[in-house]
């Protein structure tokens, strides 16, 4: 593509184009003009210079192009513009938030901070740390794993190889409903049974309530993955005179393992940051629980909750609460990745 508008020459069908560089002078243009105006007119936030430049961006966009390629090229690149700033209306706030927690939260984020718990340490004193809460995180989504991870992959064998009739379309219905029931339900539920038990808190009702909001997402998951498995390689294995469980066992499952993994790992990455039902049922514990069948327990989600209701007039307990969300956000970047990599390497080929 040329780096200046050319006119379209004779018998080419092709017309006048603006230059690559085009639009990123309109860009830098419209965000120069959206930052004199808000100087101007004494707006001193950002979020309204960026919205500005947004609407600067698209009307310039659409004016350039509609001089010199026409309207219809300009529709084009009006609708291309639009999906630029939706992509950075949806990632400024992202970078933001991990820039601001990355800032904060390295204050006292070190190998102490790691490996201690609260102990002894009051709230408004400097000191302390997360292992009592890392701990308790690890054991009760580990056991919401081992709960929801093999009930959700069976109910979506179920579904996608033997599901036919009422019975299907019952556990589909119970399935959606489950997706969009909030965590505070989930939290409920349990600890109405707790209640009838006459049960303390301890961390394995947290388990139950995360494991409840696994399954839909496990199901829905593993259901997509098994659904893309060719149906011709089932009635291969079929014709050879395989029985359908050991079809499903030796054929589709290895086939889609690296999709159901992944999204086992997605849904343990959504359950990590629930604050509701361990807050109800978990109830927090300033010292290491390592049981998670007895006794209150400490989470990093309602650690995180719990340091910052506490920091008022305590800047210590304010930054032990940046810290453990920035563990927190580094917890679910690495599940992330690690499922990342086993789709990549699992991916058939």
């Amino acid at each position: 593509m040329s780096t200046t508008s050319t006119l379209a020459r004779p018998g080419s069908l092709q017309g006048a184009r603006l230059p690559q560089w085009a639009p990123w002078a309109v860009a830098v243009t419209a965000v120069a003009v959206a930052v004199a105006v808000g100087l101007a007119a004494g707006l001193h936030s950002r979020v309204q210079w960026g919205l500005m430049a947004a609407v600067l961006f698209v009307l310039g966009t659409y004016a350039l192009s509609a001089k010199v390629e026409g309207r219809r090229q300009a529709k084009d690149r009006v609708a291309t513009s639009l999906v630029w700033v939706a992509f950075l209306l949806a990632v400024v706030p992202l970078l933001s938030l991990v820039w601001e927690t990355v800032v904060r939260g390295v204050k006292v984020l070190d190998g102490y901070f790691l490996t201690h718990s609260m102990g002894t340490v009051a709230d408004a004193e400097p000191g302390g740390g997360i292992y009592h809460a890392i701990l308790g995180t690890a054991q009760q989504v580990g056991l919401a794993t081992l709960i929801a991870a093999p009930i959700g992959v069976l109910t979506a064998i179920y579904l996608v190889e033997y599901g036919r009739g009422p019975l299907a379309k019952a556990v589909t219905f119970f399935v959606d409903v489950m997706t969009g029931i909030p965590s505070i339900v989930a939290g409920l539920f349990i600890l109405s049974l707790m209640l009838m038990f006459d049960l303390q808190p301890f961390g394995f009702a947290g388990s139950l309530a995360l494991a409840i909001l696994m399954m839909p997402v496990v199901v829905r998951s593993t259901e997509e993955m098994l659904k893309l498995v060719p149906n011709e390689l089932r009635e291969a294995s079929l014709a050879l005179g395989v029985p359908r469980w050991r079809t499903i066992l030796k054929v589709v499952l290895p086939t889609a393992i690296g999709g159901i993994t992944t999204g086992v790992m997605l849904a343990i990455a959504r359950i990590a940051g629930e604050s509701a039902p361990v807050l109800l049922l978990v109830f927090g514990n300033p010292f290491i629980n390592a049981n998670p069948f007895e006794g209150a327990q400490a989470s990093l989600p309602l650690y995180i909750y719990q340091q910052y209701v506490n920091s008022a007039g305590s800047t210590a307990a304010y930054d032990r609460a940046w810290a453990a969300a920035l563990t927190l956000i580094a917890f679910v970047m690495v599940l992330n990745l690690v499922a990342r990599g086993i789709a990549r390497w699992k991916t058939p080929r």
